[in-house]
């Protein structure tokens, strides 16, 4: 473990930790919908954020846990981490995290999060973490609009029209072209964004171990067997990662890609995927 047993997680403002969000995380955006942010420090620095918050849609997601009231869960929203932090720091600031949620706040019995394939990764992290794999969705929302920024069509159904829209189409267009409808295709092929293939991951930890998951738990090589396996938006299996130069099963490759994907910007991520 070494230098992640230093590592001290407390909660820390919101100013902070979404300044800290948009400098480090893939997105380069905060999640509105978190309320609890934790901060991550090591030499008296902050190194790295886990915010949590209620899903954008908690209607479709309570039910994937059992018993579960409306306030008896939270999304784990945004994770971001510098690179300063030694190997195994990821995972060991997710346990932390959910320690001190359950002293805390006892009532909270489940934590879900998701692992996007098209920008970051398939969920090393949640995996060494201990969380359940419980879906492989290839119906993502990620799109390349004209200008190479990628964005989530999704944020359309929650916003309406946004401000990364502007560039492209006026907000009477918008309107016209809508025309009602929840759908961001129409106004996605409107101006000419690319949609971007991969799979989003989703994941489920249980702070209450008596409560029960209600879909199907899938084994991690279910992964591999889709196809689903992505780091930074390029295709590679589980065991790609864990096979070295000498043909080797590398016990510690998982862990060293634990959250290289949490450290890249907006700008470097652009850069290494080359879009």
């Amino acid at each position: 473990m070494g230098r992640a047993k230093e590592i001290i997680v407390k909660v820390i403002p919101s100013k902070i930790a979404n300044d800290f969000i948009k400098k480090h995380h893939y997105s380069g955006k905060v999640a509105p919908n978190s309320k609890l942010h934790f901060g991550c420090f090591l030499d008296n620095n902050l190194h790295g954020v886990l915010s949590y918050g209620s899903p954008l849609d908690k209607s479709k997601v309570l039910n994937l846990v059992k018993p579960s009231l409306w306030n008896e869960m939270l999304e784990l929203n945004r994770m971001a981490f510098d690179l300063y932090l030694p190997k195994f720091s990821e995972s060991r600031c997710i346990a932390i995290s959910i320690k001190l949620i359950k002293k805390n706040a006892s009532h909270i019995k489940w934590i879900l999060s998701f692992s996007d394939g098209v920008l970051c990764g398939d969920g090393t992290i949640y995996r060494a973490s201990g969380f359940y794999l419980t879906q492989i969705n290839d119906k993502t929302e990620n799109w390349e609009l004209p200008n190479k920024q990628v964005v989530q069509a999704c944020t359309l159904r929650q916003s309406g029209y946004t401000s990364w829209l502007i560039p492209f189409i006026t907000k009477q267009k918008f309107d016209e072209i809508r025309n009602g409808s929840t759908s961001s295709k129409r106004i996605m092929d409107y101006i000419g964004a690319k949609k971007l293939n991969g799979n989003q991951l989703r994941y489920i930890y249980l702070i209450d171990k008596t409560c029960k998951i209600t879909v199907p738990i899938l084994p991690f090589s279910k992964i591999d067997e889709m196809g689903a396996g992505m780091y930074k938006g390029k295709k590679i299996t589980l065991q790609e990662r864990r096979v070295t130069k000498s043909g080797a099963v590398d016990s510690n490759a998982t862990s060293d890609l634990e959250n290289q994907c949490a450290t890249i910007t907006p700008t470097s991520q652009n850069k290494n995927n080359k879009k």
